[in-house]
């Protein structure tokens, strides 16, 4: 079934339970009954009847309850189904596999009602429960931090309608200079059929051909009108606006609205003060119609109407009266031809029909087999005489969710309501432009105040969407669709786009510095030259779905470049660091000669600059430069010797301490501790930049010569697997040394060490960003790795709560990779509470400290390596 009530009665939603065999009680078959045949509101006061009265098994129970939350569901009632829904879970019910899909109700009841915190936390149970949906993981993003669906609220002013009565009224559109509309008003004498999916009234079209006489109600929250001697609420109430109640300062927190303190109903006028008529007896029927589209010379119309046609109904197999599409010719004061369209069906459901701009194309939305999710929107191309094949827009506007109401301006920007894509809550206007019929580019969500945390849907807008009008729920939620008129007051800015924040430092004293250029350049080479401000930061707006290469500079410093992707940034504001270093001195080690190395006679001549005259020993003792020997012999006369290095009186330049020690390991797996064979390991020696190369065995061994007194690192390259490395502070060579390699590859799991947390919080202390940072280089080494860090806990404390945690700490994980140069779509944040430990230490088991503490950890895995 289509979402919106007007549709509700002819797409058949499957339950989210199988049917199954439920308790005995007559009241629980009663409710069964009535769930199955859609009328709602009575299996609603059925299964609250039983569940209050009758005792059942947890089984019976569990059905029972799911079936009432979802029926408070179908009539928009979120209160109450996020109350029966959290009962739901709080029973500790099995919510895997199919049963998940009570974790995905849960979630978008939470989000209609505001709770966006909450509502993100059941998004990620959602995702571990049911890995194919990527909903849960785009919600969850979004739930992050919403308040970047509100970047435009300033542009937009927003009017509730005086046309708009106590009934469900929706989906304008011009027609004749005036509006033709839906609506489950009676003004109409005789009787008014009731539709039993919620006890209202069914639709009709309404058209009002005078829009001067339509007036604003205020900014889609109060003011006055008055017209024809009835009278409207007057007055506004502070914070009686388009998102909160009143608060202290009137500050507006998007999501909020539509929730119970907009049921207060402050600023609301609740009586029309234009009359409408009703639409054409000729396409108006004892069935739902609308919404509809009129060609622009008004010669034709495009309609919804449940499947009844000359007085004959019809329904599909499994007894629904299915929605269809029709089309009729103008007779001058009414409408003659009547038809259906011809991929019509008693079997699935067409309906919200919209016209391209050059009015060769119809959309519409359908339930049809082989969409994408409930509802689908597809297109039609009007072949003369005849239309064609429908075709699915596909996956770029389709989802697992509910697609409809299209609409598209007079420059073929589509316009369509959608609960899969991440939005606000319920449904959400999203916007994307049109190459012909296909979707090009990406979809955008509109943002507050067109879009509130109810259903908004069925916009009207103008080419440049200077103007326009659309639907929602949101005054009272429930059945309450009104119309509201918009106005854009000011250029807006793309709620999808990458707010960046650079940040340039010192990287040794952390200090901001100011006046740093920057230059950032996109995949296409567009490159753009700012300076950082006075607190060493600059603020730019960046095209999604594109790369940068940011170079910073500044006068003393190093130039440092950094890669930042926009890909899927979803309009989240985050921050680039780039850190600079002065350059360095000459690092070349000007050590006092150990004695047993070389002792220098008191006849051994130096001279200034680069070239030094050195007369060996007799004592037959060796002399060191770098990793060559120089073996001493007796002195026959002025043997020159050049190393580039000033020698002072008893001090030799030979870089580390002159004892040599091997550095040897073998290359395993980090899953099973296995040998890797075929692995190129490189050994670089700090103190002088050369470099070593081994080829592990078959048993994965490696072997170096080494100096002493050098910093190394050591490095490992294999096709498929990729290393952390490692580095070696100050060899002493006092004994050889150890160094075995950990490669990993897609799938595995590494722990990252020694990340610690305070006491019930989730910040990255500074002992933590170390290790961070050696994840910061490894991705930046590996630029094709992505990964999922994956945060734990200890079993004690509430189960929840230790979720709630370990996420908020794999999120901070995640932003500080983020804000380091790591694309944000290389990395997934998830927690895992106590659910994975790595020993016994579950709930009620007694564990050590350090028991405790091996489970309180982070972990990447590699989703993807090249």
């Amino acid at each position: 079934m289509f979402v919106r009530k007007f549709t509700i009665g002819a797409f058949m939603v499957a339950s989210l339970l199988s049917s199954g065999v439920f308790g005995q009680s007559a009241l629980i078959k009663t409710g069964n009954h009535h769930y199955e045949t859609l009328c709602y509101v009575k299996a609603i006061d059925a299964f609250e009847q039983a569940l209050k009265n009758g005792k059942m098994a947890e089984g019976d129970k569990t059905a029972a309850r799911t079936r009432l939350a979802d029926s408070y569901c179908k009539i928009k009632d979120s209160q109450n189904a996020e109350r029966i829904y959290r009962e739901v879970i709080e029973s500790g019910a099995d919510l895997s596999s199919d049963n998940g899909q009570v974790l995905l109700k849960y979630a978008q009841v939470l989000a209609s009602n505001g709770k966006y915190r909450e509502s993100q936390e059941i998004y990620d149970r959602y995702t571990r429960a049911v890995a194919d949906d990527s909903r849960g993981q785009r919600f969850s993003k979004l739930y992050n931090d919403v308040s970047v669906l509100s970047k435009n609220a300033g542009c937009y002013k927003v009017d509730y309608l005086s046309i708009n009565t106590s009934k469900s009224d929706f989906s304008p559109t011009l027609y004749k200079g005036g509006l033709v509309f839906v609506s489950g008003r009676n003004e109409t004498n005789g009787v008014k059929r009731i539709f039993n999916w919620d006890n209202t009234s069914f639709l009709d079209l309404y058209y009002l051909d005078d829009l001067a006489s339509m007036n604003g109600a205020g900014a889609a929250g109060g003011g006055t009108a008055s017209s024809g001697g009835r009278s409207k609420k007057s007055g506004r109430v502070v914070g009686s606006d388009e998102y909160t109640a009143p608060t202290a300062n009137d500050s507006r927190t998007i999501g909020t609205y539509g929730s119970n303190n907009i049921n207060l109903g402050y600023g609301y006028g609740d009586s029309p003060i234009t009359e409408s008529d009703r639409f054409s007896g000729t396409l108006n029927s004892k069935y739902h119609e609308g919404p509809a589209v009129f060609l622009k010379n008004a010669s034709k119309v495009f309609f919804t109407r449940n499947n009844f046609i000359n007085g004959k109904t019809a329904k599909s197999s499994d007894g629904i009266n299915k929605l269809k599409l029709y089309m009729a010719d103008s007779n001058g004061d009414g409408w003659k031809n009547v038809e259906e369209l011809p991929f019509n069906s008693n079997e699935y459901s067409t309906g919200h029909p919209a016209l391209s701009a050059d009015e060769k194309l119809l959309f519409f939305v359908s339930d049809m087999p082989g969409g994408f999710g409930g509802t689908d929107i597809y297109v039609s191309r009007n072949e003369g005489t005849s239309w064609s094949a429908p075709v699915n827009l596909g996956p770029t506007v389709n989802t697992k969710g509910n697609e409809m109401f299209p609409f598209v301006d007079a420059k073929n920007n589509m316009y369509f309501s959608s609960d899969g894509h991440a939005g606000l809550g319920d449904l959400d206007i999203f916007t994307v432009a049109l190459n012909g019929a296909a979707p090009k580019g990406r979809i955008v969500n509109l943002g507050a105040p067109i879009n509130s945390s109810k259903d908004d849907f069925g916009v009207y807008a103008d080419g440049e969407r200077k103007a326009g009008y659309f639907s929602s729920n949101r005054k009272r939620g429930g059945n309450d669709d009104d119309i509201y008129k918009f106005t854009r007051e000011c250029e807006v800015k793309d709620t999808q786009n990458c707010e960046l924040i650079v940040s340039v430092y010192d990287a040794d004293t952390k200090m901001p510095l100011d006046a740093s250029k920057v230059v950032y350049e996109n995949k296409a080479g567009k490159a753009t030259t700012k300076e950082t401000d006075a607190d060493g930061s600059l603020k730019l707006e960046l095209d999604a779905d594109d790369e940068f290469t940011f170079r910073a500079t500044r006068e003393g410093y190093t130039a440092n470049t950094v890669t930042y992707g926009t890909k899927d940034c979803d309009g989240e504001a985050t921050r680039l660091e780039i850190p600079l270093s002065k350059p360095k001195k000459d690092t070349a080690k000007v050590i006092e000669a150990p004695r047993e190395v070389a002792t220098q006679p008191s006849t051994t001549t130096y001279t200034s600059g680069e070239t030094t005259t050195y007369q060996p020993s007799t004592s037959g003792t060796t002399y060191s430069q770098g990793t060559t020997t120089y073996e001493s012999v007796p002195y026959t006369g002025g043997t020159t010797y050049s190393t580039g290095t000033t020698y002072n009186s008893g001090v030799s330049s030979a870089i580390g301490n002159g004892k040599y020690c091997s550095i040897s390991g073998r290359v395993l797996t980090q899953k099973g501790k296995q040998p890797v064979e075929g692995v190129m390991v490189t050994l670089k020696n700090e103190c002088d930049g050369s470099t070593q190369t081994s080829v592990s065995d078959v048993n994965g061994n490696y072997t170096f010569q080494a100096v002493g007194g050098c910093d190394y690192t050591i490095e490992a390259a294999k096709e498929g697997m990729a290393s952390k490395g490692k580095r070696i502070r100050r060899l002493t060579c006092a004994k050889d040394l150890n160094a075995d390699l950990m490669m990993f590859g897609q799938g595995d799991v590494v722990e990252i060490e020694n990340i610690y947390y305070d006491l019930d919080k989730c910040n990255i202390r500074t002992d933590a960003a170390g290790e961070l940072n050696k994840l910061v280089s490894l991705m930046r080494r590996y630029p094709n790795m992505r990964v999922e860090l994956r945060a734990h806990t200890d079993s004690r404390g509430d189960t929840d709560y230790n979720q709630c945690l370990s996420r908020c700490r794999a999120r901070a994980a995640q932003l500080y990779l983020i804000k380091r140069g790591i694309n944000k779509d290389r990395i997934e944040a998830n927690g895992y509470g106590e659910t994975q430990p790595v020993n016994g230490c579950t709930d009620g088991v007694d564990c050590s400290e350090q028991q405790h503490q091996q489970n309180r950890r982070t972990e990447f895995k590699v989703i993807q390596l090249r």
